[in-house]
Protein backbone atom coordinates (compact mmCIF):
# COMPACT_ATOMS: atom_id res chain seq x y z
CA UNK A 1 0.00 0.00 0.00
CA UNK A 2 1.01 3.64 -0.47
CA UNK A 3 0.65 6.23 2.28
CA UNK A 4 0.63 9.98 1.63
CA UNK A 5 2.36 11.77 4.52
CA UNK A 6 4.04 15.19 4.68
CA UNK A 7 3.70 15.59 0.92
CA UNK A 8 5.64 12.38 0.29
CA UNK A 9 4.40 8.97 -0.80
CA UNK A 10 5.62 6.07 1.34
CA UNK A 11 5.46 2.39 0.47
CA UNK A 12 4.10 0.25 3.32
CA UNK A 13 3.72 -3.53 3.52
CA UNK A 14 0.68 -4.31 5.65
CA UNK A 15 -0.36 -7.73 6.92
CA UNK A 16 -1.98 -9.69 9.70
CA UNK A 17 -5.43 -9.48 11.28
CA UNK A 18 -7.03 -6.10 10.49
CA UNK A 19 -8.27 -5.80 14.08
CA UNK A 20 -4.97 -6.77 15.71
CA UNK A 21 -2.80 -4.43 17.75
CA UNK A 22 -0.54 -2.54 15.36
CA UNK A 23 3.20 -3.05 14.97
CA UNK A 24 5.24 -0.54 12.93
CA UNK A 25 8.51 -1.95 11.57
CA UNK A 26 11.40 0.30 10.52
CA UNK A 27 14.22 -1.10 8.38
CA UNK A 28 17.91 -0.21 8.30
CA UNK A 29 20.66 0.54 5.78
CA UNK A 30 20.90 -0.54 2.99
CA UNK A 31 17.76 -2.62 3.18
CA UNK A 32 14.03 -1.99 2.88
CA UNK A 33 10.77 -3.19 4.41
CA UNK A 34 11.35 -6.66 2.96
CA UNK A 35 13.85 -7.38 5.72
CA UNK A 36 10.88 -8.12 7.98
CA UNK A 37 9.32 -10.76 5.72
CA UNK A 38 10.58 -13.70 7.80
CA UNK A 39 9.63 -12.03 11.10
CA UNK A 40 6.03 -11.00 10.48
CA UNK A 41 4.41 -14.45 10.05
CA UNK A 42 4.92 -15.19 13.76
CA UNK A 43 3.53 -11.77 14.67
CA UNK A 44 0.47 -12.34 12.48
CA UNK A 45 -0.08 -15.78 14.00
CA UNK A 46 -0.11 -14.11 17.42
CA UNK A 47 -2.86 -11.74 16.28
CA UNK A 48 -0.81 -8.63 15.56
CA UNK A 49 -1.28 -6.34 12.56
CA UNK A 50 2.02 -5.26 10.98
CA UNK A 51 3.04 -2.26 8.90
CA UNK A 52 6.55 -2.38 7.43
CA UNK A 53 7.54 1.06 6.17
CA UNK A 54 9.96 1.92 3.37
CA UNK A 55 11.37 5.03 4.97
CA UNK A 56 12.43 8.40 3.54
CA UNK A 57 14.87 7.89 0.68
CA UNK A 58 13.92 4.24 0.25
CA UNK A 59 10.39 4.84 -1.03
CA UNK A 60 11.03 6.19 -4.56
CA UNK A 61 8.37 8.89 -4.17
CA UNK A 62 9.70 9.98 -0.76
CA UNK A 63 13.22 10.86 -1.86
CA UNK A 64 14.03 14.57 -1.39
CA UNK A 65 17.37 15.78 -2.74
CA UNK A 66 18.64 17.93 0.13
CA UNK A 67 20.91 16.26 2.68
CA UNK A 68 19.26 18.19 5.53
CA UNK A 69 15.98 16.50 4.62
CA UNK A 70 17.37 13.32 6.19
CA UNK A 71 18.06 14.67 9.67
CA UNK A 72 16.68 12.65 12.57
CA UNK A 73 13.86 15.12 13.36
CA UNK A 74 12.61 14.73 9.77
CA UNK A 75 12.69 10.94 10.03
CA UNK A 76 10.80 11.08 13.31
CA UNK A 77 8.20 13.42 11.83
CA UNK A 78 7.71 10.94 8.97
CA UNK A 79 6.85 8.15 11.40
CA UNK A 80 4.35 10.29 13.28
CA UNK A 81 2.75 11.44 10.02
CA UNK A 82 2.50 7.88 8.72
CA UNK A 83 0.82 6.80 11.95
CA UNK A 84 -1.63 9.67 11.55
CA UNK A 85 -2.32 8.72 7.93
CA UNK A 86 -2.93 5.10 8.94
CA UNK A 87 -5.24 6.18 11.76
CA UNK A 88 -3.03 4.61 14.43
CA UNK A 89 -2.93 6.32 17.81
CA UNK A 90 -0.15 4.12 19.20
CA UNK A 91 1.86 1.11 18.03
CA UNK A 92 4.37 -1.47 19.10
CA UNK A 93 7.44 0.08 17.45
CA UNK A 94 10.28 -2.07 16.10
CA UNK A 95 13.41 -0.78 14.38
CA UNK A 96 16.61 -2.35 13.08
CA UNK A 97 19.90 -0.54 12.42
CA UNK A 98 19.06 3.03 11.31
CA UNK A 99 15.44 2.09 11.88
CA UNK A 100 16.37 1.52 15.51
CA UNK A 101 17.84 5.03 15.74
CA UNK A 102 14.55 6.45 14.45
CA UNK A 103 12.58 4.21 16.79
CA UNK A 104 14.58 5.36 19.82
CA UNK A 105 13.98 8.98 18.82
CA UNK A 106 10.24 8.48 18.25
CA UNK A 107 9.83 6.69 21.58
CA UNK A 108 11.73 9.45 23.41
CA UNK A 109 9.91 12.36 21.77
CA UNK A 110 6.43 10.84 21.36
CA UNK A 111 5.91 8.22 24.07
CA UNK A 112 2.16 8.59 23.70
CA UNK A 113 2.43 7.05 20.21
CA UNK A 114 4.50 4.04 21.32
CA UNK A 115 3.01 1.13 23.28
CA UNK A 116 6.31 -0.73 23.39
CA UNK A 117 9.72 -0.40 21.74
CA UNK A 118 11.90 -3.19 20.40
CA UNK A 119 15.21 -1.81 19.15
CA UNK A 120 17.37 -4.20 17.14
CA UNK A 121 21.15 -4.01 16.75
CA UNK A 122 21.67 -0.28 17.34
CA UNK A 123 21.39 0.94 20.95
CA UNK A 124 20.21 4.30 22.23
CA UNK A 125 22.34 7.12 20.73
CA UNK A 126 23.66 8.06 24.17
CA UNK A 127 24.95 4.51 24.62
CA UNK A 128 26.73 4.77 21.28
CA UNK A 129 28.29 8.08 22.34
CA UNK A 130 29.49 6.48 25.58
CA UNK A 131 31.08 3.55 23.73
CA UNK A 132 32.81 5.72 21.12
CA UNK A 133 35.48 6.45 23.71
CA UNK A 134 36.47 2.78 23.59
CA UNK A 135 35.90 -0.07 21.14
CA UNK A 136 33.06 1.53 19.21
CA UNK A 137 35.25 4.15 17.51
CA UNK A 138 36.94 1.53 15.32
CA UNK A 139 33.68 -0.29 14.67
CA UNK A 140 32.06 2.93 13.41
CA UNK A 141 34.97 4.03 11.20
CA UNK A 142 33.09 3.02 8.03
CA UNK A 143 30.83 6.05 8.52
CA UNK A 144 33.64 8.36 7.42
CA UNK A 145 33.43 6.89 3.92
CA UNK A 146 29.64 6.93 3.86
CA UNK A 147 29.62 10.66 4.61
CA UNK A 148 31.71 11.53 1.52
CA UNK A 149 29.35 12.53 -1.33
CA UNK A 150 30.21 10.88 -4.61
CA UNK A 151 33.14 8.92 -3.22
CA UNK A 152 30.98 6.53 -1.22
CA UNK A 153 28.69 5.92 -4.18
CA UNK A 154 31.65 5.15 -6.46
CA UNK A 155 33.24 2.77 -3.98
CA UNK A 156 30.05 0.91 -3.08
CA UNK A 157 28.64 0.64 -6.60
CA UNK A 158 31.83 -0.16 -8.54
CA UNK A 159 31.99 -3.51 -10.33
CA UNK A 160 28.26 -4.19 -10.09
CA UNK A 161 28.13 -3.04 -6.44
CA UNK A 162 30.79 -5.52 -5.33
CA UNK A 163 31.62 -3.63 -2.12
CA UNK A 164 27.96 -3.24 -1.21
CA UNK A 165 27.37 -6.92 -1.82
CA UNK A 166 30.38 -7.81 0.33
CA UNK A 167 29.04 -5.65 3.14
CA UNK A 168 25.75 -7.59 2.92
CA UNK A 169 27.54 -10.93 2.66
CA UNK A 170 26.39 -12.36 5.98
CA UNK A 171 22.75 -11.44 5.36
CA UNK A 172 22.18 -14.75 3.58
CA UNK A 173 22.62 -16.39 0.20
CA UNK A 174 23.31 -14.58 -3.08
CA UNK A 175 19.63 -14.04 -3.84
CA UNK A 176 19.06 -12.36 -0.48
CA UNK A 177 22.10 -10.15 -0.97
CA UNK A 178 20.80 -9.17 -4.41
CA UNK A 179 17.39 -8.42 -2.94
CA UNK A 180 18.92 -5.53 -1.01
CA UNK A 181 21.85 -4.55 -3.23
CA UNK A 182 19.98 -4.31 -6.53
CA UNK A 183 17.52 -1.56 -5.45
CA UNK A 184 20.50 0.52 -4.29
CA UNK A 185 21.78 0.54 -7.89
CA UNK A 186 18.73 2.46 -9.09
CA UNK A 187 19.45 6.15 -9.87
CA UNK A 188 19.48 8.22 -6.71
CA UNK A 189 18.67 5.36 -4.34
CA UNK A 190 22.07 4.88 -2.72
CA UNK A 191 22.66 8.62 -2.39
CA UNK A 192 19.34 9.00 -0.57
CA UNK A 193 20.21 6.12 1.76
CA UNK A 194 23.69 7.54 2.45
CA UNK A 195 22.18 10.95 3.15
CA UNK A 196 21.01 9.54 6.48
CA UNK A 197 24.70 9.35 7.46
CA UNK A 198 25.53 12.71 5.90
CA UNK A 199 22.72 14.47 7.74
CA UNK A 200 23.64 12.89 11.06
CA UNK A 201 24.83 15.41 13.66
CA UNK A 202 25.96 15.25 17.26
CA UNK A 203 23.26 17.69 18.26
CA UNK A 204 20.49 15.59 16.73
CA UNK A 205 21.81 12.43 18.37
CA UNK A 206 22.24 14.20 21.70
CA UNK A 207 18.67 15.41 21.41
CA UNK A 208 17.33 11.87 21.80
CA UNK A 209 16.36 11.73 25.46
CA UNK A 210 15.66 8.84 27.82
CA UNK A 211 12.92 6.41 26.83
CA UNK A 212 10.08 5.82 29.27
CA UNK A 213 8.08 3.21 27.35
CA UNK A 214 8.57 -0.55 27.94
CA UNK A 215 11.64 -1.44 25.89
CA UNK A 216 13.55 -4.46 24.66
CA UNK A 217 16.97 -4.11 23.06
CA UNK A 218 18.10 -7.04 20.90
CA UNK A 219 21.83 -7.35 20.13
CA UNK A 220 23.93 -10.06 18.49
CA UNK A 221 27.48 -10.87 19.54
CA UNK A 222 28.80 -11.24 15.98
CA UNK A 223 27.70 -7.75 14.98
CA UNK A 224 30.82 -6.14 13.53
CA UNK A 225 29.25 -2.67 13.78
CA UNK A 226 28.05 -2.69 17.41
CA UNK A 227 30.19 -3.92 20.30
CA UNK A 228 29.20 -5.14 23.75
CA UNK A 229 30.19 -1.88 25.45
CA UNK A 230 27.58 0.07 23.51
CA UNK A 231 25.03 -2.71 23.92
CA UNK A 232 25.38 -2.89 27.70
CA UNK A 233 25.33 0.91 28.06
CA UNK A 234 21.85 0.99 26.57
CA UNK A 235 20.04 0.21 29.83
CA UNK A 236 21.03 3.52 31.40
CA UNK A 237 18.92 5.36 28.84
CA UNK A 238 15.59 3.61 29.49
CA UNK A 239 13.50 4.60 32.48
CA UNK A 240 10.66 2.20 31.68
CA UNK A 241 10.70 -1.59 31.97
CA UNK A 242 13.81 -2.80 30.12
CA UNK A 243 15.03 -6.11 28.75
CA UNK A 244 18.33 -6.88 27.04
CA UNK A 245 18.27 -9.86 24.68
CA UNK A 246 21.67 -11.06 23.42
CA UNK A 247 21.71 -13.49 20.49
CA UNK A 248 24.90 -15.59 20.37
CA UNK A 249 26.49 -16.45 17.05
CA UNK A 250 24.29 -14.05 15.05
CA UNK A 251 25.51 -11.29 12.72
CA UNK A 252 24.24 -7.71 12.42
CA UNK A 253 21.44 -8.78 10.07
CA UNK A 254 19.19 -10.14 12.81
CA UNK A 255 15.80 -9.92 11.00
CA UNK A 256 17.23 -11.99 8.13
CA UNK A 257 19.40 -14.49 9.99
CA UNK A 258 17.51 -14.93 13.28
CA UNK A 259 13.86 -14.08 12.52
CA UNK A 260 12.50 -16.64 14.97
CA UNK A 261 14.31 -15.41 18.09
CA UNK A 262 13.63 -11.81 17.06
CA UNK A 263 9.92 -12.47 16.66
CA UNK A 264 9.92 -14.11 20.09
CA UNK A 265 11.53 -11.00 21.62
CA UNK A 266 9.02 -8.70 19.92
CA UNK A 267 6.08 -10.84 21.05
CA UNK A 268 7.39 -11.13 24.60
CA UNK A 269 7.59 -7.36 24.81
CA UNK A 270 4.26 -6.67 23.10
CA UNK A 271 2.24 -9.26 25.00
CA UNK A 272 3.75 -8.35 28.38
CA UNK A 273 1.88 -5.06 28.20
CA UNK A 274 -1.19 -6.20 26.30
Amino acid sequence: MRVDARGLMFEVRAGGPPDGEAVLLLHGFPQHSGEWDDVVPALHAAGLRTYALDQRGYSPDARPAAVDAYRIPELVADVVAVLDALGLDAVHLVGHDWGAVVAWAVAAAHPERVRTLTAVSVPHPAAMAHALATEQKARSSYMALFRKPGTAERVLLAFHAAALRKMLGSVGDASRVARYADPMREPGALTAALNWYRAMSRSDLAGVGPVEVPTTYVWSDRDVAIGRTAAEACAANVTGDYRFVALPGVSHWIPDTAPGPLAEAILARATATA
